[in-house]
This record gives C-alpha cells, structure tokens and sequence, in this order.
C-alpha cells in the first residue's frame, strides 16, 4: 500500500504509535486525543490495520484504556501482542499489564490508574 493514498487521519494516528517508546503503551483514547482526534479512539485500530507494513509501526504498544489487550484472550493476536510487550518488558498480573507502563504526554505516567481516569499522578 502507497503511504501517498493515505488520508490525513491515518497518518496522524501513526506518527502517535510510531512515537511509543519500547517497554511503553497508550490506550486507544490516549492515541485518539495525541493525534488530535479526543472523540474517536475507534479510529485507531482501522488506521493501524490500513498501516503498510514498511512502517513497521509497534501496534502492540496500543492497548485498551482498562491496561488490557484488546484482542480476546488466548487468541493468536493476544498472544502474540503479549510476547511482542513482554519481549520489551512490559509486565503482566493475569490478563493486565501490571505496573505502570501507560504512556501520557511523552512520559511515563508513574500511575497507571491516574492515566486511565485522567487524574493527577501523586508521583509526579
């Protein structure tokens, strides 16, 4: 796929995953709000399977906002998003991702529930 052909959205929404550091994640929404987009998180997974693979863009690095893989568990994109997270790291408890790995405003939250409920971190 031509990345010329490509509608504005699409790019945007990339250069957002394309920025998540190894051993980091962002939920939809978060991805959604950094590409300019507050109200369409739904427009991340489109926009990441219309992705040419010469990107090569960390997919696995989106998550959904409750610190869990989107895909049903112990299904092959599962288990495949999590050995890619774990490969960098990035810690499970059960089907969470354990700690605080959630991405927000290009640094590490410190708190992974005051990144999903947008409060302020007391780490910070």
């Amino acid at each position: 796929m031509s990345t010329k052909h490509v509608n504005e959205i699409d790019r945007k929404i990339w250069a957002v995953v394309s920025s998540i550091p190894p051993g980091q994640v962002m939920s939809y929404g978060q991805v959604a709000r950094a590409a300019g987009l507050a109200r369409a998180p739904r427009r991340v997974t489109p926009a990441l399977n219309r992705a040419p693979e010469e990107l090569q863009l960390p997919w696995q690095r989106v998550v959904g906002a409750n610190g869990r893989i989107a895909f049903p568990v112990g299904s092959p994109g599962y288990l495949r998003q999590r050995e890619l997270l774990e490969q960098e790291g990035v810690v499970f408890k059960g089907a969470h991702i354990a700690g605080s790995y959630m991405q927000a405003n290009g640094k590490n939250s410190g708190d992974l529930d005051a990144q999903l409920w947008d409060i302020e971190d007391s780490n910070g």
